[in-house]
């Protein structure tokens, strides 16, 4: 039940991709990816790559601006992750169609992502600016357990070892 128009236009790919599978007879999995993060992402997706962005800011000695009251929760994964995620499912394709969620279980608010790579870089405190993006929501964080006993594979990158590999 999508909540917003990005929500539900990812719920349609799901769904077209589904049909597609089933008039075919093709097995298909679904990958849910949570937010991934990692080097070589875009810094110029407005909707994805809040965590360099965030180092970007503080890297130049920036103050990290943080929308709304920085309690938003994300389920951040590390692109290594995300990555075996794929490889697993690749090796080990579904009798028809199955969907995953890919993430680490775990919320991280923007406000501890912001401090955090802010102590990294010695920036200064992140601002809480109260501003609002439309779409956002408030928290979103995965249940990787279906992931793991599917496909055998879980996010073992945590937050403080993934945002050292962007430093």
């Amino acid at each position: 039940s999508p909540s917003s128009v990005y929500g539900a236009t990812k719920l349609a790919q799901e769904h077209v991709m589904a049909a597609w599978a089933r008039a075919a007879g093709a097995p298909l999995t679904i990958l849910r990816l949570q937010n991934v993060y990692g080097p070589g992402q875009s810094p110029h997706n407005p909707y994805t790559g809040v965590i360099g962005f965030f180092h970007r800011r503080a890297a130049a000695g920036h103050a990290i601006e943080i929308y709304e009251d920085g309690d938003i929760g994300r389920d951040f994964v590390f692109i290594d992750d995300a990555i075996e995620a794929f490889r697993a499912a690749i090796r080990l394709p579904p009798d028809l169609l199955r969907v995953l969620d890919v993430g680490t279980g775990e919320a991280t608010t923007i406000a501890e992502a912001a401090r955090a790579i802010a102590a990294m870089y010695g920036a200064p405190e992140p601002a809480i600016t109260g501003a609002f993006r439309d779409g956002d929501v408030r928290h979103a964080v995965c249940d990787p357990a279906a992931l793991e006993a599917a496909l055998g594979v879980r996010a073992r990158v945590d937050f403080e070892r993934g945002n050292r590999a962007l430093a």
